[in-house]
């Protein structure tokens, strides 16, 4: 019987490059925060004496049998592993409907990969086979690719590492999100290139007493000692007195450090619409209606903003919709709810 599992998106409140590690990734820190805006992944397993893999979507892009790169796909690649480390061969056919954008920053990839595995999961216990267990499922994610662990928590999760380290945070709020799609696509090897070339002209620029002399892995030290004062329990971020606002507090709490992603820094300059996409979904002529939240997703080139009000996200749309840019609605996703939503 086919399992059908929602495989959910997600956009980074705040982003912070270290330097390049031993493996050749560069170190991250980040928050991560789930989204209801989703694909689809079908999964079909039958046991078979040989593993067989086959990969199916409603769009070109995709890796496929079709195009003989059925192991490019961060599903296809999660899913033999996951067979491998419990010892089954299987016959397994994924089907992917895209809903989301391909390589917009919003994780659609990674988050097809964790859909597979959670529905693979599914697929064996019905056959009476026990699935990999969580430790070694969340090993088999972080093999596959930097994002993909986030998935297999859900809600707001701390990304450290290259991104694959991950820890769960307390929930924020639930909040409206309009997310811009600009018709241009960003490439995150070459934004980690240009971020690298432009770190290096800003090191030989500065003085030593400027805050850029921190050096890459003060960045990473900063974000990290913000993120633990925002969500330490009880709430008491030192930024403002708890009370009014206090369902918005650790994210508003967030906003106000002035969390930035540290790839607006050489994305924007690239493409200056995403630096005007930006300023319209954070403001507003009126107050009510400007963004708790606004930036880059990933390395783009979706960009977000975040909405107390249905009035506010509605409002939003309006100004993206006269800049000729397109958009979607929809909102974020706590680890409760994202759960309670995985399976259709």
């Amino acid at each position: 019987m086919p399992t059908t599992v929602r495989s959910f998106s997600k956009i980074n409140l705040g982003l912070a490059i270290g330097p390049t590690r031993e493996d050749g990734f560069h170190g991250l820190t980040t928050v991560y925060q789930t989204l209801a805006a989703h694909d689809l992944v079908t999964v079909t397993a039958r046991s078979k004496a040989t593993t067989r893999i086959s990969i199916t979507s409603n769009d070109a892009r995709v890796p496929s049998d079709e195009n003989r790169t059925t192991e490019a796909n961060t599903a296809c690649r999660a899913v033999r592993k996951a067979l491998a480390l419990v010892g089954v061969t299987a016959e397994v056919a994924i089907h992917i409907e895209k809903r989301l954008p391909v390589e917009g920053g919003m994780g659609a990839g990674s988050a097809n990969a964790a859909a597979a595995l959670v529905a693979l999961d599914k697929e064996l216990k019905g056959q009476g086979i026990a699935p990999p267990p969580g430790p070694e499922k969340l090993q088999v994610a972080e093999e596959v690719g930097s994002d993909v662990p986030l998935f297999l928590i859900g809600g707001a999760v701390l990304g450290l590492g290259h991104g694959e380290e991950v820890y769960p945070l307390p929930d924020l709020p639930v909040l409206r999100c309009v997310v811009a799609l600009p018709q241009v696509g960003v490439s995150t090897a070459q934004a980690f290139r240009d971020w690298d070339s432009r770190w290096t002209v800003l090191q030989m620029d500065k003085p030593a007493n400027s805050l850029t002399h921190l050096g890459p892995s003060g960045r990473l030290k900063e974000l990290s000692r913000t993120f633990a004062s925002v969500f330490c329990e009880p709430h008491s971020s030192g930024v403002f007195a708890l009370g009014q606002d206090h369902a918005l507090n650790p994210l508003l709490a967030l906003v106000r450090t002035g969390i930035e992603n540290d790839f607006e820094e050489v994305v924007f300059p690239q493409n200056p619409l995403f630096g005007e996409i930006k300023r319209t979904l954070a403001g507003s002529d009126v107050p009510e209606q400007a963004a708790v939240c606004a930036g880059l997703s990933g390395s783009g080139s979706a960009l977000f903003g975040l909405y107390a009000t249905e009035e506010a996200a509605f409002a939003a749309e309006g100004r993206l919709t006269r800049m000729g840019v397109s958009w979607m609605r929809t909102k974020t996703l706590p680890r409760k709810e994202y759960w309670r939503h995985m399976l259709v």
